[in-house]
């Protein structure tokens, strides 16, 4: 005779279970209630997601159903479980001024063996065990009442009390009314209007979030490049949004001020209109991106979406030296010059001349590069801020191979108490096939002055100057400058 313990054998009871469950959404035992008003994904008629950067979401979900006169109870099913209860808003489109909550219940008592078990406390229930005897399998049935289930079951057979009996299923006559098999909003509504209702519910969900890629081709000149924009968007909820309408927003959301946050989230979701592609609208200090379709996101998926596409972008590959302010001699090997990394960068322009111009929202640019056989390659990656249109875009892909920054302190003057004079130089040399250009930034301190420099220089900032070095190909380059500084 096979046996198995009574908690892992009840998942098999709740097969035969549902044989005899409703196909709605609700409680079996719910039957004998009054006026129960099933609520559940096959009803609706209209559903609309507003996803935020944040880890959060907007759910406004309209179905149509039959509310009796008088009070009743609505079990909204196929919600998303990370709800916010707090933040659950319910009105009747067809005649809000008939119908009024009365009581609102959020229901989170998921129906799964352990508790299906716990609720049957002091209830019959059928152990079926399978006994094997001369080569012929048969079920044996034996009805008892569970006395107690802590630390495991305690069961009442006629006159005795057993504990450890082993059972190969369970069958329970009915489901307990209080246990759901999906989280479920629950309200007592009073209708004083019609029978036939749609019914608008909207609440704030966690689980559901969303951020930007893109990606950058960089032409083999170094000149153009074609940039693709994809949203992914990813479902943790706990339920799927089947043929939804889909709008996104970027930016930095204030939570402190819930009110206020409400009513944006309101009049965003009254503004997503069927589009050809993802449109995007400025909204207060936000933007708001529009899928021009409706789309399913299934639970646990994560989801591309096209945002942008621009063709023939204009970009510049940019060589940086970055001094920093602890440049003054070589401690560990004195005379012997600092060797500085050459960093790369593309910069390009958000603008309509470039073939872009929409609000680019926070995430991950990855570039790519042809081969000389023609094959893409991967060249590097960097992350942007929300980037407004007609804002210019540096992306940092790594440090040159072929390209290499020296530095020296050549001199350290002190003319007086506070006034110094210091130089330096800053070799370059180029072991590319073409010429290149540097942009070498210096870090300055104090009240300076440039006395003198070998290459044309610019005033960046209080302390900054920045000198634009040119290398001819398998060439050296030297950047002198002298500066007198008053500290």
């Amino acid at each position: 005779m096979t046996r198995r313990p009574v908690l892992l054998a009840v998942a098999a009871a709740l097969v035969t279970a549902a044989l005899v469950m409703p196909t709605r959404e609700q409680p079996a035992a719910a039957v004998g209630r009054s006026s129960l008003v099933p609520a559940a994904a096959d009803d609706q008629m209209d559903l609309a997601v507003t996803v935020y950067n944040e880890n959060l979401a907007l759910i406004r979900d309209v179905r149509q159903f039959t509310l009796p006169a008088g009070e009743s109870d609505l079990h909204f099913v196929d919600i998303a479980s990370t709800v916010n209860p707090a933040t659950v808003h319910l009105r009747s489109q067809t005649d809000p001024s008939r119908v009024s909550v009365l009581e609102q219940n959020y229901e989170y008592d998921l129906l799964e063996p352990a508790k299906l078990l716990q609720k049957y406390v002091g209830r019959e229930v059928t152990l079926v065990r399978t006994r094997v005897e001369n080569g012929t399998t048969r079920q044996e049935e034996v009805t008892a009442t569970l006395v107690s289930n802590n630390n495991g079951p305690i069961w009442k057979i006629g006159s005795e009390y057993v504990t450890g009996m082993g059972a190969d299923h369970l069958r329970f006559a009915e489901l307990p009314a209080n246990l759901y098999s999906r989280p479920t909003l629950v309200w007592k509504l009073s209708n004083r209007g019609g029978t036939r209702h749609r019914l608008e519910a909207s609440y704030l969900a966690g689980g559901l979030s969303w951020n930007a890629d893109y990606v950058l081709t960089v032409g083999r000149d170094d000149r153009t490049a074609d940039l693709d924009g994809w949203v992914t968007l990813t479902n943790r909820s706990g339920t799927g949004f089947r043929d939804t309408k889909l709008q996104l927003v970027a930016g930095q959301l204030n939570r402190v001020q819930p009110g206020v946050q409400k009513r944006a989230m309101d009049v965003m979701m009254a503004r997503a209109e069927a589009a050809p592609a993802m449109v995007q609208e400025a909204f207060s200090e936000y933007h708001l991106y529009t899928l021009g379709r409706r789309t399913t996101v299934a639970n646990n998926e994560t989801k591309q979406l096209s945002l942008l596409s621009g063709t023939g972008v204009q970009v510049e590959k940019r060589y940086e030296v970055n001094g920093q302010a602890y440049y003054y001699r070589n401690r560990q090997r004195p005379g012997v010059p600092l060797t500085d990394d050459v960093e790369v960068f593309y910069r390009f322009r958000n603008d309509a001349r470039s073939g872009l111009g929409m609000p680019m929202p926070a995430g991950v640019i990855r570039v790519y590069q042809a081969d000389s056989a023609g094959g893409l390659q991967f060249a590097g990656e960097d992350r942007i801020d929300h980037t407004p249109k007609d804002e210019t875009i540096d992306l940092k892909i790594g440090n040159a191979f072929d390209v290499v920054a020296e530095r020296n302190q050549v001199d350290f003057e002190k003319i007086s108490d506070e006034v110094y004079e210091l130089e330096y130089e800053v070799t370059l040399r180029n072991h590319k096939a073409a010429p290149v250009s540097v942009t070498v930034n210096e870090p300055l301190g104090g009240s300076w002055r440039m006395i003198r420099s070998s290459h044309e220089w610019e005033k960046t900032g209080a302390w900054a100057a920045r000198f634009v070095v040119p290398v001819g190909a398998d060439g050296t380059a030297v950047l002198k400058y002298r500066v007198r500084v008053t500290y």
